[in-house]
């Protein structure tokens, strides 16, 4: 039996990071609302869904061609927090903690992929 997208815990840590990130722009500047903070918030989104949409494929090669992308989003949206941080939008504080959480996503994410790649 196939287990659901919904129930990898890399898809559930991913969520939980997209609902962080949501959060965590909320608060940044109007001007910002078409910039950093609509990038920050489409990066997180794309890694939960390209992590969902690899899972529906028929095929490992395909699947993992989306994985990839996740990662790649999710390496961009790294990229961002620190832009965040350089600007002041947020707190050394709270860049820590939610690198913290990227990280967690970085290593289920990789393990997924070398998980996906021995199929």
């Amino acid at each position: 039996m196939q287990r659901e997208y919904t129930d990898l815990e890399v898809w559930q840590k991913c969520r939980a990071l997209t609902s962080s990130i949501y959060s965590l722009t909320k608060p940044f500047p109007k001007e910002e609302l078409f910039g950093l903070t609509n990038q920050m918030r489409r990066s997180a989104v794309s890694i939960l869904s390209n992590i969902a949409e690899g899972c529906g494929r028929n095929h490992t090669k395909d699947s993992l061609q989306f994985f990839y992308i996740a990662r790649g989003s999710l390496y961009e949206l790294e990229s961002q927090l620190y832009i965040s941080f350089d600007l002041t939008y947020i707190s050394e504080q709270i860049l820590s903690k939610i690198l913290q959480d990227v990280l967690t996503c970085k290593k289920l994410l990789n393990g997924f992929i070398k998980y996906y790649t021995n199929l």
